[in-house]
């Protein structure tokens, strides 16, 4: 047995322990009271039904680590969103970044992929047992939620595609054969307003329809002073209808048709830390502005034009069910599209630094599910099933240099070579250098057409175009056998199989970026003697000719060599401004190394056992994988693999500047050891699960500055405990504990933008996460009030592993210096993240079914930036995205 089993067996028995003491601890106390009194709610605590393993099963008997959100959660947290269910899933953590069509799921810390559309998550996203396959195919504020599932570790034997690290799974409400349906209002500070309903009925004995939809606007929190409109603000809506068709033999038909839009001015940027950079921004002859690191959570920021978030998404459902007694068969189909239009001031300042940063990603997915599962009385029980699923991504983006930027680097440059040169100089050097260079020489474009004035021109910058297709289909199973009346055997297999091809159209027009530096510092050498000996003596125009150097250096042989070292040294300095050369000549793929094709595939399992102990008292042990397949870098970031450097040279395909770091990821494979118990005694319930999960190969997306490096980290891995508790002291009050534990660590992970982070904690996993509640329920004749309050808890930690920006890299050898390594950890560390958010509601709940609230999200006005980031084009400068303020308001909601 290896170090990692023996602490996990360790870990466990402690856990067990623990959690077995925990719960007779608790079993008196509530023993009473459940004698006396029946649960206020129906299916409360480990009751709740849920479909974690696609079967229906309370909680209580389900054994898999799952938190459940149910509807009444939903309505009295005020949860609008994915992102507002992190404040009572302590496991799951949420975070929308740089666009409405952008959020990242993380469970037990493993997460990725809402950053570029190429990169698939690793939390799997399903909506009525559709998978969502990008995070812009977002979640509305849906009337008709039942509950959300949130599956923790591995899940891959059961859910068709990526589900490394979770589950994430919205169940919503079938049709139903009475007239009902609910109607809200809600309108809070910043004008919120929020409106949404749903109406269900029958048409006919066999078929019943629903329609829901709602609008949910806002106004911005955050002032943006340069272009005079407030960001941050909500502006969806969206509708949705479904039809179910239900005869009496064992057939279920339902159809389901979606369609959402957004159109908002999101996500604020505050300047953390200012550098030199910045203050270049401030100077007269860029005359832009930025917040004060003062001002980070006073609602201000300086951008030269408002954000576009344009967001539309749709989709069509079919599930048929057909039940044959013991067997049930099941088929679920869809097709859904998504539209993500996005542009952003992406210097977020108001100098026009950055004049556009657009994208247009359009998504196509076809899904198709086919299962069988059985119901016998015996002891052998089994599901199987087929998936099927195709991708088509079509992306277009524009980055673009503003106006401002010629004057900008001339400023860097000034400050960089203490006023030894200017721009218009640095070109004219480079100019001269180019006539003494051979015709056709890589990255030295031909001087005819003079260098000066061409680099960072207005508009200049990259036009971009991505193609992807995805196929993947898997055969997945499942036995559960029953040893004995109390103890189940479950063994599961999934093989998953994905082909990618992808291609690019990709093509920077951007003067500087194209030039190859070193070859010019030589010749500019030259150039350099012959000016500075041209104005010794005198010279028109400045310039010495060969023989006149010649002279004057056979003159005076101790002035010459003063001259050629200050030229010398002037000319090395060309190799600093290589950092400006951002926007470097894009090699396309696919080409005669790179066949812009993927494909790998996986055979992921489950074992476990579980044991009823007790009729109070559940036990579970498992064992499990899973995988999610390649990811492609669609970026400007997207460079070949070092693997193919040589081979690229050799096809004569090297272009100027051209890098070697992350077209693609390779797949992740997933593994988790679980131990759980789960107890329930109606009135108090409580669940425990100890565990040690990893994945290798975990892909990891760092932004650079203007881009992401994908890359796969050796082997990430976490152990940690989670609790879920809830008693009812006394019938009118129900109290709330989760509280998860992580302690991760990278086994392996050579080869980071930060170099060898081997045996170090990985960033943006908070130690503890707790979410304490409760709720008061006080009769008032047939009317009920009810008094709702959860705190939530994360300890401080790191959110990025370190910022590339302040990482020195010798531009003559092309290797970063490695004392600057620690600088750029440290950096990042000054950003300790830390979470106190306390939420409450009070609701006046009338028999006759209107519903009057007031209520409150992060009440207290507890704020933390929620990822930090190296400025685009301002070398040590920090920005970062400052999280949300506190919010309130009232609601009316009225059931019939």
């Amino acid at each position: 047995m290896n170090g990692d089993s023996k602490g996990f067996a360790h870990l466990t028995r402690t856990a067990l322990f623990s959690g077995a003491a925990l719960i007779s601890l608790a079993v008196p106390g509530v023993a009473m009271a459940q004698a006396a009194q029946a649960a206020t709610e129906e299916n409360y605590g480990n009751e709740i039904v849920v479909t974690a393993t696609k079967r229906e099963q309370t909680l209580q008997d389900v054994p898999v680590a799952v938190s459940v959100t149910t509807a009444e959660t939903i309505e009295r947290a005020q949860i609008r969103d994915i992102k507002d269910l992190s404040s009572v899933v302590p496991s799951l953590r949420v975070s929308q970044l740089q666009s409405s069509a952008n959020t990242n799921f993380f469970i037990r810390g493993f997460g990725n992929g809402a950053n570029n559309a190429g990169i698939e998550p690793s939390v799997g996203l399903f909506i009525d047992g559709v998978y969502r396959s990008r995070s812009a195919a977002m979640i509305g504020d849906m009337p008709d939620v039942k509950r959300v599932e949130v599956l923790r570790g591995p899940q891959s034997t059961l859910f068709g595609k990526n589900a490394s690290a979770g589950i994430i799974s919205f169940v919503t409400a079938e049709p139903q054969f009475k007239l009902g349906g609910n109607v809200e209002a809600t309108y809070g500070n910043y004008n919120a307003l929020t409106l949404k309903g749903v109406v269900t009925g029958p048409l006919s004995e066999s078929i019943a329809v629903s329609v829901a939809g709602g609008i949910n606007k806002r106004d911005g929190y955050v002032k943006d002073l340069g272009s005079g409109v407030k960001e941050n603000e909500r502006d969806r809506w969206f509708v949705r209808g479904q039809l179910l068709f239900a005869p009496d033999n064992g057939l279920k038909i339902r159809l389901i048709g979606d369609y959402a839009k957004i159109d908002e001015n999101c996500c604020a940027v505050v300047n953390l830390i200012p550098s030199s950079a910045t203050g270049a921004i401030l100077h007269p002859l860029v005359g832009g502005q930025v917040n004060t690191a003062a001002q980070k959570f006073k609602g201000v920021i300086y951008n030269n034009f408002a954000s576009t978030n344009k967001v539309k998404n749709w989709g069509v459902s079919g599930q048929v069910d057909y039940d044959l007694g013991d067997v049930k068969l099941t088929s679920i189909t869809s097709y859904r599209g998504v539209r993500a239009i996005t542009n952003q001031d992406s210097d977020f300042t108001s100098g026009e630094l950055l004049g556009r940063n657009f994208q247009d990603v359009d998504i196509k997915t076809f899904t198709q599910e086919f299962r069988v599962a059985s119901d016998f009385d015996g002891p052998l029980n089994f599901l199987a099933g087929a998936f099927f699923f195709n991708e088509k991504i079509k992306q277009a983006n524009q980055l673009q240099l503003g106006n401002d930027f010629r004057n900008y680097a001339d400023l860097l440059i000034r400050g960089q070579s203490a006023n030894l040169f200017t721009l218009t100089q640095v070109e004219q050097v480079l100019n001269g250098a180019a006539t003494l260079i051979p015709s056709g020489t890589l990255g030295v474009p031909s001087p005819l057409t003079s260098y000066v004035g061409r680099s960072f021109a207005d508009g200049s910058g990259m036009t971009e175009a991505y193609r992807l297709k995805d196929n993947s289909f898997s055969l997945f199973g499942q036995l559960d056998f029953e040893i004995s009346d109390k103890l189940t055997l479950t063994a599961g297999l999934n093989y998953t199989h994905d082909k990618k091809t992808f291609s690019t159209n990709t093509v920077s027009d951007e003067f500087f970026s194209g030039l190859q530096l070193s070859t010019f510092v030589a010749p500019a050498t030259q150039v350099l003697i012959a000016q500075t000996v041209g104005g010794l003596l005198g010279v028109p125009g400045g310039v010495a000719s060969s023989t006149q150097v010649q002279q004057f250096a056979a003159g005076n042989p101790a002035g010459f060599a003063q001259v050629a070292a200050g030229a010398t040294a002037a000319a090395t300095k060309l190799y600093d401004l290589k950092a400006l050369q951002f926007l470097p000549p894009f090699l396309n793929v696919p080409n005669t190394v790179e066949s812009g094709k993927l494909s790998d595939g996986d055979l992921s399992y489950t074992l476990r056992l579980a044991y009823d102990a007790t009729d109070n008292i559940n036990l579970y042990l498992s064992y499990a994988t899973g995988y999610k397949a390649a990811s492609v870098n669609l970026s400007r970031d997207s460079r070949p693999i070092a693997a193919d450097q040589s081979r690229i040279i050799a096809a004569g395909l090297n272009l100027p500047n051209l890098g070697y770091t992350s077209r693609f990821a390779d797949p992740e494979d997933a593994t988790v050891y679980e131990a759980g118990i789960k107890g329930n005694w109606g009135s108090a319930s409580a669940n425990i699960a100890v565990f040690q999960q990893s994945i290798k190969g975990f892909q990891s997306n760092i932004f650079t500055g203007l881009g992401f490096r994908l890359t796969n980290a050796g082997k990430q891995s976490t152990w940690g405990v989670e609790f879920e508790g809830s008693v009812k002291p006394v019938d009118a009050l129900t109290l709330n504990l989760s509280a998860t534990y992580l302690n991760p660590k990278y086994n392996n992970f050579l080869i980071s933008a930060f170099g060898d982070l081997s045996g170090t904690r990985p960033a943006g996993v908070p130690p503890w996460s707790v979410t304490a509640g409760f709720e008061f329920r006080q009769p008032l004749g047939n009317d009920l009030l009810i008094l709702r309050a959860d705190y939530h808890y994360e300890s401080p930690y790191v959110p990025v592993e370190g910022l590339p920006g302040f990482l020195v890299r010798n531009y003559v050898t092309d290797v970063i210096d490695p004392a600057s390594i620690p600088v750029a950890i440290a950096a990042a560390q000054q950003f300790k993240r830390d979470v106190n958010e306390l939420n409450a509601s009070l609701t006046y709940a009338m028999d006759m079914g209107l519903e009057l609230s007031v209520w409150g999200r992060n009440i207290t006005n507890d704020r933390y930036i929620i990822q930090v980031f190296d400025s685009p084009a301002q070398s040590g400068s920090v920005s970062g995205y400052p999280s949300q303020p506190r919010t309130y308001g009232v609601s009316a909601r009225y059931r019939f």
